[in-house]
């Protein structure tokens, strides 16, 4: 009996730059869960490059929906990430519609270092709000989260009551599962944190800072955070799992010297992921 998790990514490509698919592809695989690609765009290679080549396939995604359900296809999970455009929000929260007995996952990819991304306009905010509304995890970066509840950046230190509210701010939309990156809290410690509302339970797990900015180490997170859990990982040991091999990952660029628009190296480190190694530790927010 085939028993191997099958999740359909929603989420870009890029050539040049490890980020999106080519990062969420390896990630899961490793972790001995299949993935379904759809891709929403096509880049030469990623945005942070001065200069690249874009295809826009939105008009991909409708057909390929109708072409899963005329397969009867299932998913374990629906995973969405970079959208390209705010109509690709309206075929993301139909393949929710089509396949409702899935894990709904949503990483509102939309900013990072208290700026958004230039593709992202007030309407894709609202519309971006809509898309986590039906989700049951979401995935964002604190740049994110602020966004969402149109909150000001905050460019230093959060306390832990602080965050607590984000995160009971954002589960109030709708989904169960929060799970926010790069939180900086007041005792001067980089933190991944969640917010389980079923169990009214929130975690941290602790990450050491490392002065470079690798592309795709967001899309490397949340794609582990899910095979976690698809796994049957509680949320603290997803979140532990995720943030265990996102800083090994980093960890092992940044001893290389490598050029930062090129991403992370998780060529060297997949092998941790085929593991059930626990680098980090996790404690209650």
């Amino acid at each position: 009996m085939n028993n191997i998790k099958k999740v359909c990514a929603i989420h870009d490509i890029s050539g040049i730059g490890r980020c999106s698919l080519t990062v969420i592809i390896p990630a899961l695989s490793s972790m001995g869960i299949q993935v379904c690609p759809v891709p929403t765009a096509v880049f030469s290679a990623h945005t942070g490059y001065h200069e690249f080549v874009k295809r826009d396939l939105t008009d991909f995604l409708e057909p390929a929906l109708g072409q899963y359900k005329k397969l009867g296809v299932e998913f374990d999970c629906i995973y969405s990430g970079f959208l390209a455009s705010e109509e690709q929000i309206d075929h993301v929260l139909q393949f929710l519609t089509s396949f409702d007995k899935s894990l709904k996952v949503v990483d509102p990819v939309m900013g990072d270092n208290g700026k958004r991304y230039k593709t992202v306009t007030e309407n894709h905010i609202k519309r971006m709000i809509e898309l986590v509304k039906e989700a049951d995890i979401i995935t964002p970066n604190i740049t994110e989260a602020a966004i969402l509840l149109g909150e000001e950046y905050p460019s230093g230190s959060l306390s832990s009551q602080k965050v607590k509210s984000w995160l009971v701010r954002l589960s109030e939309t709708g989904p169960d599962t929060i799970v926010i990156t790069s939180v900086i809290l007041d005792d001067g410690t980089l933190c991944n944190v969640g917010y389980d509302k079923k169990q009214n339970s929130f975690w941290k797990v602790p990450c050491e800072y490392v002065p470079a900015h690798y592309s795709g180490r967001g899309d490397m997170f949340s794609s582990v955070l899910v095979g976690g859990i698809l796994k049957g990982d509680s949320l603290p040991i997803a979140i532990n799992r995720a943030t265990s091999f996102t800083e090994l990952a980093i960890k092992t660029t940044y001893s290389y010297m490598n050029e930062p628009l090129d991403g992370i190296m998780l060529e060297k480190c997949l092998s941790w992921l085929s593991s059930d190694q626990i680098l980090k530790d996790y404690k209650k927010l």
